[in-house]
């Protein structure tokens, strides 16, 4: 089962993860205000039921990794790299089914 992961980063802002099954399905950028990190977790719920807010990438190095976009077009969610495409689609398909119910764990 998936849950977010609020945390305060090292630099004071505060940063979410959306985890399950013991490894990271996305890393979000940081945010200087908790609440403005609670909105990107509410953002994520809401554009991780719509296919087209994924963008599939690839690095130099042959990685795959997606971001999650928000109906903006600012990245809200970062994935880690995965060694194949059936990796990332594997991911992909686990945030669909399980960010929008996902608890918070609120460890600030």
């Amino acid at each position: 089962m998936a849950s977010f992961t609020l945390k305060v980063a090292g630099n004071g802002e505060f940063v979410f993860t959306l985890d399950a099954d013991g490894s990271t399905l996305l890393r979000s950028e940081t945010y200087k205000a908790k609440a403005s990190a609670v909105n990107g977790i509410e953002s994520v719920r809401k554009n991780s039921q719509i296919d087209g807010r994924y963008a599939l990438a690839e690095s130099s190095n042959g990685k795959h990794y997606y971001n999650l976009m928000a109906s903006n077009g600012q990245v809200v969610g970062t994935s880690p790299m995965y060694a194949d495409e059936a990796g990332r689609a594997a991911a992909i398909a686990k945030v669909k089914a399980e960010a929008e119910s996902a608890a918070l764990a609120d460890q600030t």
